[in-house]
């Protein structure tokens, strides 16, 4: 049996807000990207709001947000988890470690369930796009010392560099 779909209609200000962001393929937008679509801060704010609870858009920290596409017509969507966590952390102060810095290398087939984050910013864990996502605190100097700056698709990451990558696997084991 099918289940009911229900799409909550969007009015004409909050498509031409998406339509914009579709047409030049920006998925990752802050408030001053869209504050010239409105006349205020609170309206700015209302509209939001709205996307949020249409589930038109996912907020990823206090002033970053995530546009799911049109094209996703249940509200459902991802992206590469690499590219969230970049952009949840604004490109500072982390790496991704764990199962899935040791798939990212291939150094093992599994795919990853949960993300292990280390940042020296927040800590516990959150589901971001329906990915799980763990961060464990830790120091800028750690930061710098154990992680190596990758590319993927144009985006930048920071990844537990290959050879600390093979060092936790050996004390996993």
């Amino acid at each position: 049996m099918a289940k009911n779909i229900e799409i909550k209609g969007l009015s004409e200000k909050e498509i031409k807000i998406i339509s914009d962001f579709e047409f030049r393929k920006k998925y990752y937008f802050t408030r001053e990207d869209i504050a010239k679509h409105f006349k205020n801060k609170k309206e700015m704010i209302n509209t939001l709001y709205n996307l949020t609870k249409k589930k038109r858009i996912v907020r990823l920290n206090k002033n970053k947000y995530f546009l799911i596409p049109i094209r996703a017509r249940i509200g459902k969507w991802t992206d590469d988890p690499f590219i969230v966590v970049n952009e949840v952390l604004n490109g500072k102060d982390y790496f991704i470690g764990g199962w899935a810095a040791a798939n990212y290398w291939k150094l093992t087939d599994q795919i990853p369930f949960k993300y292990d984050i280390y940042t020296t910013r927040r800590q516990g864990n959150y589901k971001i796009l329906g990915i799980n996502f763990i961060f464990h605190r830790t120091t800028k100097t750690n930061i710098e010392k154990r992680s190596v700056i990758k590319k993927a698709n144009g985006d930048q990451f920071r990844v537990l560099a290959k050879k600390e990558t093979k060092e936790w696997m050996k004390s996993e084991k």
